[in-house]
Protein backbone atom coordinates (compact mmCIF):
# COMPACT_ATOMS: atom_id res chain seq x y z
CA UNK A 1 0.00 0.00 0.00
CA UNK A 2 1.41 3.25 -1.03
CA UNK A 3 0.25 6.12 0.98
CA UNK A 4 0.54 9.68 -0.49
CA UNK A 5 -0.75 12.64 2.08
CA UNK A 6 -2.25 15.76 0.49
CA UNK A 7 -4.32 18.67 2.10
CA UNK A 8 -8.10 18.12 1.83
CA UNK A 9 -9.34 19.97 -0.63
CA UNK A 10 -12.93 20.08 -2.27
CA UNK A 11 -13.92 18.19 -5.25
CA UNK A 12 -14.25 20.58 -8.53
CA UNK A 13 -16.73 21.38 -10.60
CA UNK A 14 -15.94 21.95 -14.09
CA UNK A 15 -18.31 23.69 -16.53
CA UNK A 16 -19.25 20.80 -18.58
CA UNK A 17 -22.53 19.01 -20.38
CA UNK A 18 -24.44 16.49 -18.92
CA UNK A 19 -22.07 13.17 -19.17
CA UNK A 20 -24.88 11.62 -20.81
CA UNK A 21 -24.70 13.78 -23.80
CA UNK A 22 -21.46 12.19 -24.63
CA UNK A 23 -21.05 8.91 -23.34
CA UNK A 24 -20.48 6.26 -25.96
CA UNK A 25 -22.77 3.28 -25.59
CA UNK A 26 -21.56 -0.10 -24.03
CA UNK A 27 -21.90 -2.66 -26.56
CA UNK A 28 -19.77 -5.44 -24.92
CA UNK A 29 -16.24 -7.28 -23.95
CA UNK A 30 -14.29 -10.25 -24.77
CA UNK A 31 -11.00 -11.35 -24.43
CA UNK A 32 -8.68 -10.02 -26.92
CA UNK A 33 -6.94 -13.58 -28.43
CA UNK A 34 -4.02 -11.96 -29.96
CA UNK A 35 -2.10 -10.35 -27.16
CA UNK A 36 -3.49 -12.67 -24.87
CA UNK A 37 -1.54 -15.39 -27.01
CA UNK A 38 1.55 -13.30 -28.21
CA UNK A 39 2.20 -12.36 -24.23
CA UNK A 40 1.81 -16.08 -23.38
CA UNK A 41 3.97 -17.35 -26.01
CA UNK A 42 6.58 -15.05 -26.20
CA UNK A 43 6.69 -15.33 -22.14
CA UNK A 44 6.71 -19.53 -22.21
CA UNK A 45 9.65 -19.56 -25.21
CA UNK A 46 13.24 -20.76 -23.84
CA UNK A 47 14.86 -19.65 -26.99
CA UNK A 48 16.57 -16.88 -24.85
CA UNK A 49 16.51 -17.40 -20.97
CA UNK A 50 17.61 -13.18 -20.73
CA UNK A 51 14.20 -11.70 -21.70
CA UNK A 52 10.90 -11.28 -20.47
CA UNK A 53 8.36 -14.50 -18.59
CA UNK A 54 6.33 -12.01 -16.65
CA UNK A 55 5.49 -8.45 -15.61
CA UNK A 56 2.81 -5.70 -14.85
CA UNK A 57 2.22 -2.56 -15.21
CA UNK A 58 1.65 -2.64 -18.96
CA UNK A 59 1.42 1.04 -20.90
CA UNK A 60 2.24 1.37 -24.26
CA UNK A 61 3.04 3.73 -27.14
CA UNK A 62 3.15 3.50 -30.74
CA UNK A 63 6.39 4.87 -32.66
CA UNK A 64 6.38 6.47 -35.95
CA UNK A 65 8.34 3.38 -37.63
CA UNK A 66 5.05 1.33 -36.67
CA UNK A 67 6.75 -0.31 -33.37
CA UNK A 68 4.66 -0.73 -30.47
CA UNK A 69 6.26 -0.03 -27.27
CA UNK A 70 5.53 -1.87 -24.73
CA UNK A 71 6.64 -0.41 -21.02
CA UNK A 72 6.52 -3.13 -17.62
CA UNK A 73 7.27 -2.16 -13.78
CA UNK A 74 8.26 -5.07 -11.74
CA UNK A 75 9.77 -7.93 -14.38
CA UNK A 76 11.10 -11.52 -14.56
CA UNK A 77 13.45 -12.47 -16.72
CA UNK A 78 15.03 -15.86 -17.58
CA UNK A 79 13.75 -19.53 -17.86
CA UNK A 80 10.45 -21.37 -18.05
CA UNK A 81 10.40 -25.39 -16.46
CA UNK A 82 8.47 -27.55 -18.49
CA UNK A 83 5.98 -27.21 -16.13
CA UNK A 84 5.04 -23.63 -15.96
CA UNK A 85 7.16 -22.55 -12.82
CA UNK A 86 10.47 -20.44 -12.96
CA UNK A 87 13.38 -20.94 -11.00
CA UNK A 88 14.03 -18.84 -7.97
CA UNK A 89 15.91 -15.36 -8.49
CA UNK A 90 19.88 -15.46 -8.91
CA UNK A 91 20.03 -14.05 -5.03
CA UNK A 92 18.78 -17.11 -3.96
CA UNK A 93 20.85 -19.33 -6.05
CA UNK A 94 18.35 -19.46 -8.74
CA UNK A 95 18.44 -17.88 -12.52
CA UNK A 96 15.65 -15.68 -12.74
CA UNK A 97 16.40 -12.06 -12.90
CA UNK A 98 13.80 -9.58 -11.25
CA UNK A 99 13.72 -5.70 -12.33
CA UNK A 100 11.92 -2.91 -11.45
CA UNK A 101 11.27 -1.98 -14.93
CA UNK A 102 11.95 -2.95 -18.36
CA UNK A 103 10.55 -2.20 -21.89
CA UNK A 104 9.71 -5.02 -24.98
CA UNK A 105 8.39 -3.91 -28.39
CA UNK A 106 6.61 -5.66 -30.46
CA UNK A 107 7.04 -5.84 -34.68
CA UNK A 108 4.96 -7.47 -36.92
CA UNK A 109 4.01 -9.73 -34.25
CA UNK A 110 6.90 -10.52 -32.55
CA UNK A 111 8.39 -9.44 -29.63
CA UNK A 112 11.91 -8.27 -28.31
CA UNK A 113 12.95 -7.53 -24.36
CA UNK A 114 14.79 -4.34 -23.77
CA UNK A 115 17.02 -3.89 -20.38
CA UNK A 116 19.74 -1.75 -18.94
CA UNK A 117 23.28 -3.46 -18.85
CA UNK A 118 24.35 -6.47 -20.46
CA UNK A 119 22.59 -9.88 -20.97
CA UNK A 120 24.93 -11.29 -18.94
CA UNK A 121 23.91 -8.91 -16.36
CA UNK A 122 20.56 -6.93 -17.19
CA UNK A 123 19.21 -4.20 -15.07
CA UNK A 124 16.24 -2.26 -15.60
CA UNK A 125 15.82 0.38 -17.65
CA UNK A 126 15.01 2.58 -15.32
CA UNK A 127 17.70 2.59 -12.76
CA UNK A 128 17.79 3.36 -9.57
CA UNK A 129 20.15 6.09 -7.39
CA UNK A 130 20.63 3.09 -4.84
CA UNK A 131 19.08 -0.48 -3.36
CA UNK A 132 16.33 1.41 -1.44
CA UNK A 133 15.03 3.51 -4.01
CA UNK A 134 13.51 1.88 -7.33
CA UNK A 135 11.16 2.89 -10.48
CA UNK A 136 7.57 2.07 -11.04
CA UNK A 137 6.74 3.33 -14.63
CA UNK A 138 3.37 5.40 -15.54
CA UNK A 139 2.27 6.32 -18.46
CA UNK A 140 4.53 7.03 -21.85
CA UNK A 141 4.07 9.82 -24.52
CA UNK A 142 5.88 10.62 -27.33
CA UNK A 143 6.99 14.32 -27.92
CA UNK A 144 9.20 15.27 -31.32
CA UNK A 145 10.18 12.05 -31.60
CA UNK A 146 11.66 11.37 -28.46
CA UNK A 147 9.30 8.58 -25.80
CA UNK A 148 8.75 10.03 -22.97
CA UNK A 149 8.16 7.50 -19.85
CA UNK A 150 7.05 8.88 -16.60
CA UNK A 151 9.00 7.03 -13.68
CA UNK A 152 7.46 7.26 -9.47
CA UNK A 153 10.21 6.38 -7.22
CA UNK A 154 9.68 4.74 -4.59
CA UNK A 155 11.64 4.49 -1.17
CA UNK A 156 12.29 1.90 1.17
CA UNK A 157 12.63 3.23 5.08
CA UNK A 158 12.32 0.40 7.34
CA UNK A 159 12.89 -3.68 7.14
CA UNK A 160 9.44 -5.06 6.96
CA UNK A 161 7.68 -5.83 3.75
CA UNK A 162 5.41 -2.62 3.48
CA UNK A 163 7.72 -0.80 4.52
CA UNK A 164 7.92 1.41 1.84
CA UNK A 165 6.21 4.56 0.43
CA UNK A 166 6.05 6.64 -2.90
CA UNK A 167 8.48 9.01 -2.99
CA UNK A 168 8.79 11.27 -6.34
CA UNK A 169 7.71 11.88 -10.02
CA UNK A 170 9.92 12.16 -12.68
CA UNK A 171 9.84 11.74 -16.66
CA UNK A 172 12.72 9.83 -18.91
CA UNK A 173 13.50 10.45 -22.19
CA UNK A 174 14.47 8.14 -24.83
CA UNK A 175 15.55 8.28 -28.31
CA UNK A 176 13.69 5.62 -30.20
CA UNK A 177 16.55 3.67 -31.42
CA UNK A 178 18.06 3.05 -28.09
CA UNK A 179 16.22 2.63 -25.52
CA UNK A 180 18.39 0.89 -22.74
CA UNK A 181 18.97 4.41 -20.99
CA UNK A 182 17.54 7.34 -20.47
CA UNK A 183 19.18 10.33 -22.95
CA UNK A 184 18.20 12.55 -19.50
CA UNK A 185 16.08 12.41 -16.02
CA UNK A 186 13.79 15.12 -15.03
CA UNK A 187 11.89 16.18 -12.30
CA UNK A 188 8.12 16.30 -12.27
CA UNK A 189 5.93 18.08 -10.03
CA UNK A 190 5.54 15.90 -6.43
CA UNK A 191 5.16 18.40 -3.80
CA UNK A 192 1.58 17.64 -3.25
CA UNK A 193 1.32 14.08 -2.54
CA UNK A 194 0.31 12.98 -6.16
CA UNK A 195 1.71 9.94 -7.92
CA UNK A 196 1.90 11.23 -11.87
CA UNK A 197 1.04 9.91 -14.28
CA UNK A 198 -1.43 6.80 -13.98
CA UNK A 199 -2.60 7.93 -18.07
CA UNK A 200 -1.55 10.89 -20.50
CA UNK A 201 -3.95 11.75 -22.87
CA UNK A 202 -3.42 14.15 -26.22
CA UNK A 203 -6.27 16.47 -27.09
CA UNK A 204 -6.19 19.69 -28.84
CA UNK A 205 -3.40 21.92 -28.23
CA UNK A 206 -2.51 19.94 -24.52
CA UNK A 207 -1.30 17.17 -23.07
CA UNK A 208 -3.63 16.00 -20.34
CA UNK A 209 -1.78 14.02 -17.42
CA UNK A 210 -4.09 12.28 -14.66
CA UNK A 211 -2.42 11.01 -11.78
CA UNK A 212 -3.59 9.61 -8.22
CA UNK A 213 -3.42 10.84 -4.23
CA UNK A 214 -3.46 7.54 -2.93
CA UNK A 215 -4.48 7.25 1.00
CA UNK A 216 -5.05 3.27 0.24
CA UNK A 217 -8.48 3.71 -0.03
CA UNK A 218 -9.51 5.40 -1.13
CA UNK A 219 -7.76 6.85 -3.51
CA UNK A 220 -8.34 10.31 -5.85
CA UNK A 221 -8.31 11.67 -9.33
CA UNK A 222 -6.21 14.30 -10.03
CA UNK A 223 -5.77 15.93 -13.67
CA UNK A 224 -3.05 18.34 -14.96
CA UNK A 225 -2.52 19.97 -18.45
CA UNK A 226 1.00 20.80 -20.53
CA UNK A 227 0.82 22.95 -24.20
CA UNK A 228 1.83 21.33 -26.62
CA UNK A 229 3.41 17.03 -26.60
CA UNK A 230 6.42 16.95 -23.99
CA UNK A 231 6.03 16.91 -20.39
CA UNK A 232 8.89 19.56 -20.27
CA UNK A 233 6.60 22.18 -20.46
CA UNK A 234 4.79 24.53 -17.97
CA UNK A 235 2.28 22.52 -16.37
CA UNK A 236 -1.12 24.03 -14.79
CA UNK A 237 -3.06 21.74 -12.40
CA UNK A 238 -7.18 21.31 -12.36
CA UNK A 239 -8.26 23.45 -9.14
CA UNK A 240 -11.54 22.96 -7.26
CA UNK A 241 -13.16 25.69 -9.01
CA UNK A 242 -12.52 23.93 -12.72
CA UNK A 243 -10.04 26.34 -13.49
CA UNK A 244 -6.10 26.01 -14.17
CA UNK A 245 -3.52 27.10 -12.02
CA UNK A 246 0.44 26.74 -12.21
CA UNK A 247 0.76 26.26 -8.43
CA UNK A 248 0.75 22.25 -7.92
CA UNK A 249 -0.96 22.78 -4.01
CA UNK A 250 -3.99 23.69 -6.08
CA UNK A 251 -4.25 20.30 -7.47
CA UNK A 252 -8.25 19.04 -6.40
CA UNK A 253 -9.53 15.95 -6.36
CA UNK A 254 -11.64 15.33 -8.95
CA UNK A 255 -13.21 11.83 -7.71
CA UNK A 256 -12.75 9.10 -5.97
CA UNK A 257 -12.52 5.17 -6.93
CA UNK A 258 -9.59 5.46 -9.54
CA UNK A 259 -6.82 3.19 -9.43
CA UNK A 260 -2.88 3.79 -9.73
CA UNK A 261 -2.98 3.05 -12.94
CA UNK A 262 -5.84 3.90 -15.06
CA UNK A 263 -6.93 5.98 -18.59
CA UNK A 264 -9.16 8.49 -20.17
CA UNK A 265 -9.59 8.04 -24.13
CA UNK A 266 -11.51 10.41 -26.25
CA UNK A 267 -14.26 7.99 -28.13
CA UNK A 268 -16.16 10.12 -30.54
CA UNK A 269 -17.50 13.31 -28.76
CA UNK A 270 -16.99 11.91 -25.02
CA UNK A 271 -14.42 11.45 -23.00
CA UNK A 272 -14.05 7.42 -21.34
CA UNK A 273 -12.24 6.69 -18.24
CA UNK A 274 -11.21 2.94 -17.53
CA UNK A 275 -10.41 1.61 -14.25
CA UNK A 276 -10.49 -0.98 -11.96
CA UNK A 277 -13.23 -0.46 -9.23
CA UNK A 278 -11.52 0.69 -5.79
CA UNK A 279 -14.57 1.85 -4.17
CA UNK A 280 -14.77 -2.28 -3.52
CA UNK A 281 -11.85 -4.05 -1.92
CA UNK A 282 -9.85 -5.62 -4.32
CA UNK A 283 -12.22 -5.79 -7.23
CA UNK A 284 -12.87 -7.78 -9.93
CA UNK A 285 -14.87 -5.23 -11.87
CA UNK A 286 -13.08 -3.24 -14.59
CA UNK A 287 -15.65 -0.39 -14.95
CA UNK A 288 -15.77 2.69 -17.15
CA UNK A 289 -17.78 6.49 -16.44
CA UNK A 290 -17.67 9.20 -19.39
CA UNK A 291 -17.57 13.15 -19.44
CA UNK A 292 -18.60 15.23 -22.41
CA UNK A 293 -14.63 17.09 -21.44
CA UNK A 294 -11.07 15.33 -20.49
CA UNK A 295 -10.72 16.94 -17.02
CA UNK A 296 -14.84 15.50 -16.11
CA UNK A 297 -16.98 15.47 -14.39
CA UNK A 298 -17.02 11.59 -14.77
CA UNK A 299 -20.16 10.10 -14.41
CA UNK A 300 -22.78 7.17 -15.83
CA UNK A 301 -20.40 4.16 -13.93
CA UNK A 302 -20.50 1.15 -16.17
CA UNK A 303 -19.33 -2.45 -15.48
CA UNK A 304 -17.32 -3.51 -18.35
CA UNK A 305 -15.89 -6.81 -17.39
CA UNK A 306 -15.45 -9.05 -14.24
CA UNK A 307 -11.71 -10.55 -14.23
CA UNK A 308 -11.91 -14.09 -13.84
CA UNK A 309 -8.65 -14.64 -12.42
CA UNK A 310 -9.70 -13.21 -9.30
CA UNK A 311 -10.12 -14.69 -6.11
CA UNK A 312 -8.33 -16.46 -2.93
CA UNK A 313 -4.53 -15.56 -3.28
CA UNK A 314 -5.08 -14.20 -6.98
CA UNK A 315 -6.01 -10.57 -7.88
CA UNK A 316 -6.16 -8.10 -10.33
CA UNK A 317 -5.62 -4.34 -10.51
CA UNK A 318 -4.76 -1.13 -12.88
CA UNK A 319 -6.90 -1.56 -16.00
CA UNK A 320 -6.50 0.43 -18.56
CA UNK A 321 -6.75 1.50 -22.22
CA UNK A 322 -4.75 1.44 -24.98
CA UNK A 323 -6.22 3.22 -27.83
CA UNK A 324 -3.38 3.21 -30.22
CA UNK A 325 -3.32 -0.44 -30.05
CA UNK A 326 -5.31 -2.56 -32.87
CA UNK A 327 -8.19 -5.22 -31.76
CA UNK A 328 -12.26 -5.68 -31.81
CA UNK A 329 -12.59 -2.31 -29.68
CA UNK A 330 -10.73 -0.10 -27.32
CA UNK A 331 -7.91 -2.87 -26.27
CA UNK A 332 -7.46 -2.70 -22.13
CA UNK A 333 -5.10 -4.22 -20.09
CA UNK A 334 -4.94 -5.38 -16.76
CA UNK A 335 -2.53 -7.06 -14.32
CA UNK A 336 -2.71 -10.47 -12.31
CA UNK A 337 -0.80 -11.10 -8.96
CA UNK A 338 -0.85 -13.20 -5.68
CA UNK A 339 -0.45 -12.31 -2.62
CA UNK A 340 1.66 -15.23 -2.00
CA UNK A 341 4.99 -14.56 -3.28
CA UNK A 342 5.96 -18.47 -4.19
CA UNK A 343 2.82 -18.55 -6.75
CA UNK A 344 4.98 -16.62 -9.10
CA UNK A 345 7.17 -19.38 -9.19
CA UNK A 346 5.10 -21.95 -9.05
CA UNK A 347 2.77 -20.90 -12.02
CA UNK A 348 4.44 -18.28 -14.50
CA UNK A 349 0.84 -17.58 -16.42
CA UNK A 350 -0.10 -15.54 -12.86
CA UNK A 351 1.85 -12.73 -13.29
CA UNK A 352 1.43 -11.71 -16.82
CA UNK A 353 -1.21 -8.57 -18.52
CA UNK A 354 -4.06 -9.88 -19.71
CA UNK A 355 -5.88 -8.04 -22.22
CA UNK A 356 -9.26 -7.53 -23.46
CA UNK A 357 -11.43 -5.49 -26.46
CA UNK A 358 -13.91 -3.44 -25.51
CA UNK A 359 -16.63 -2.24 -27.94
CA UNK A 360 -18.65 1.15 -27.76
CA UNK A 361 -20.99 2.26 -30.41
Amino acid sequence: MVLALSTLTALPQPVAAAASDCAPAFQGSSVNQRLTTLFTTYGDDNSRLDDWTGADGTYSVRLPNGRELWVFSDTFLGQVNPDGSRPPVVEEGGTTVFLNNSFAVERDGRLRTITGGTSQAPKAVMPPRDQNHWYWAGDVTLAGGIVEVTYQEYERFGPGAWDWRWHRNVVARFPQGRLDWPLSVHDLPSGNGVAWASGILKDGRHTYVYGVEDHGSPKYMHVARVKGDSLLGAWEFLTADGTWSPDEADSARVMDGVANEYSVTKIGDGYVLITHDTTEVLSARIVAYSSCSPTGPFTGKQLLYTTPETGGNIFTYNAHAHPAVDGDGLVVSYNVNSFVNTDHYRDVSIYRPRFIDVRFG
